[in-house]
Formats: C-alpha cells, sequence, structure tokens
C-alpha cells in the first residue's frame, strides 16, 4: 500500500507490528512475522534511516514506531513532488510528440474530444502544464465541470500562474456563483463581467486552447471539444478573448473588517461597496446581489441610494458611468 512513497511490502509489515507492540527488538519482530533476525534487521535499519521508528535505548536494542502523521508526512510530500515532476515531464514529452505529429501533418492542429470525463481531464492538463497564465471565458451552465469545482485553479494560482477570467452576466445569477467567483477572486484570480460571452474557452500560455464545440440540444450523445495547439486559429480566439476583456466591468470580492478601509482620499466606497458597485455595473440583478449578501432586496436598494445620495447622481446610471470616471473599479497596476 505505501510502495508509491518508497517504503517496501517487508517495511510496512514491521512498522505496523511496532505501532501495535509500540516498541520490540528485532528478535521478536522476526518471531512475529516468521522473518529471520537478520532480514528484520536490515528492514528496521532502513525504516530508521526514513524516519519512521527510533532506536530505544537499553541493554537490548529496541525500534520504537514514529508517529504515523509525523513520519510519513515528509515521504509524502516528496511523493506529491515525484508525481507532479513525473507529470509535467509526462505533459512535455507529449506537447513534443504532438509537435513533431503536427509537423508532419496539419490536422493535429485541432484535436476533437469527446466526452465530459475526457473533456474534464483535458482541462486539469492544461491547468496543471500552465506556467504563466490561463484565460477562460465563463458561461452559464457547464459542459464537463462546473466552476465551483475547479480546485486546480487555486493549485495554479499559488504556483504564481495568472488566471483572467471573463464571466457571462447570465452565470452571475446562477445560485452560488456569485460566491465562487468572490472566493478567486480573494485568492488572485482577475474577474471580469460581459453581458454576452461568446464561446466557452480555456486559453493556458498562449499556446494550447479547449473550446467546447455543439453540445447535443435534446441531451443525446457526448460532449465534444476542440483542443487547439499553436496556431492562426489559435491566435484569433486569443484575439478574441483580449477584445472581449477590454471591454468587460471588473468584478471586487467583498472585504473583510480588517481590510474594509477606505480608498485613498476616503471618500471612494470602501472594498464591500467596491464588491456591490461591481456585481451592479455588470448587470447583476438586485435579487441575486440580495441572494449573495444574505441581505433583502430592499437593503440593497437602499445602500445603492446611499451611494447614489453620496456621489451626488440621480440615477443608476449616472452611478455607473461615476464609477468609471472615478477608476474605483479598475485593477491596480501589475506589478513589475
Amino acid at each position: 500500500m505505501l510502495d508509491a512513497i518508497g517504503v517496501t511490502g517487508d517495511e510496512e509489515r514491521v512498522y505496523r507490528l511496532l505501532v501495535g507492540m509500540f516498541d520490540a527488538g528485532p528478535r521478536q519482530v522476526a518471531e512475529q512475522l516468521g522473518l529471520s533476525p537478520a532480514q528484520v534487521s536490515a528492514i528496521l535499519r532502513s525504516l530508521h534511516a526514513k524516519g519512521l521508528v527510533s532506536l530505544v535505548a537499553g541493554d537490548e536494542p529496541k525500534y520504537a514506531p514514529s508517529p504515523p502523521d509525523v513520519a510519513f508526512g515528509p515521504l509524502l510530500m516528496r511523493g506529491q513532488e515525484s508525481l507532479e515532476w513525473a507529470r509535467t515531464a509526462v505533459s512535455r514529452m507529449a506537447e513534443e510528440y504532438r509537435g513533431g505529429a503536427r509537423r508532419r501533418d496539419a490536422t493535429q492542429l485541432v484535436e476533437v474530444i469527446t466526452g465530459s470525463a475526457a473533456i474534464r481531464q483535458q482541462l486539469t492538463n492544461i491547468q496543471v502544464g500552465a506556467r504563466h497564465e490561463l484565460l477562460w471565458f465563463c458561461r452559464a451552465g457547464h459542459i464537463a465541470m462546473a466552476s465551483g469545482e475547479n480546485a486546480d485553479e487555486y493549485d495554479a494560482l499559488a504556483r504564481g500562474v495568472r488566471y483572467r477570467v471573463v464571466y457571462a452576466r447570465a452565470m452571475l445569477e446562477e445560485p452560488g456563483m456569485i460566491e465562487n467567483v468572490a472566493h478567486g477572486i480573494r485568492h488572485g484570480e482577475e474577474a471580469r463581467s460581459s453581458t454576452v460571452v461568446p464561446v466557452r474557452l480555456a486559453i493556458a500560455d498562449g499556446t494550447i486552447a479547449l473550446c467546447p464545440l455543439v453540445q447535443n440540444l435534446d441531451g443525446s450523445g457526448e460532449p465534444t471539444a476542440a483542443l487547439i495547439r499553436d496556431s492562426s486559429l489559435l491566435a484569433a480566439l486569443i484575439a478574441l478573448f483580449e477584445s472581449y476583456w477590454e471591454r468587460a466591468w471588473p468584478l471586487r470580492a467583498d472585504g473583510t473588517p480588517q481590510d474594509a478601509e477606505r480608498t485613498p482620499g476616503g471618500s471612494g466606497p470602501d472594498r464591500d461597496e467596491l464588491h456591490l458597485l461591481s456585481l451592479l455595473v455588470a448587470g447583476v440583478t438586485d435579487k441575486a446581489i440580495a441572494t449573495r449578501l444574505a441581505v433583502s432586496q430592499r437593503t440593497v436598494q437602499r445602500r445603492i441610494h446611499d451611494l447614489m445620495t453620496r456621489m451626488n447622481v440621480q440615477t443608476r446610471m449616472q452611478l455607473a458611468w461615476e464609477v468609471s470616471r472615478q477608476g474605483w473599479l479598475d485593477e491596480p497596476a501589475a506589478a513589475g
């Protein structure tokens, strides 16, 4: 069971026995497991070198097991690192192989992926393999992976991968989506909203894209997606994303008590109000905003009216214009 982290079957048997006995000498272990004392001594020395057992001082040498959660932690970490390295190496070799195939056969530039499970795996692959940036178009509903299920995003963000995501306004109306988006923003995602998003799309490092194709409207058959590699088609999709990104409205996460300070100058909205304004400007309904904030629609309308009063405007359109003029929803400049 523990072979994957470098512990042999005999080493696991000895360790498990010691866990039950708490401490024992080589002779006792040999008698219990039907091994020779020499074999057991060698196994115990190996376990000791790996930090899984400790030597107990006394007339006769005995070994005691280290706590499993402590002892196996470094081995599990090294195992995960090795697995990640192997996964990356395989991904690179696969890309080299496909690159050679593309040079020989132009049809290799686009690969059709069939089935929700296969599409989901490709979404995982391109995120795990990403090193610099992920671009996403997200629309209402999902083909293979719901937004809240994408744990790979947080791993990539932790590695320093930049995520830029454009959400269709209709998607923000789905239950729980505003919180999912806010959660991503708090972890470093850059999110914007557009009235319309043309296609579902994910692009990794400007070298590979995944774009779901036509889904059967009657629900029959499996969904399909195109895996698009470096080509003029991919360049066009990147340009499409950038054009929508430039026109989309930035989204903000709500703040916490310790960081809810006013914006510079003291007269602008605080972080919670910026969150409210970003949803309002994105076209999210008062009902959906109220659900996200766990307040009534009347409370949302009152907060919006208070902001209008402070900004000395009469309509929501004027409020949106003032937000744009002041640049309150602009992303901060990226660090050099």
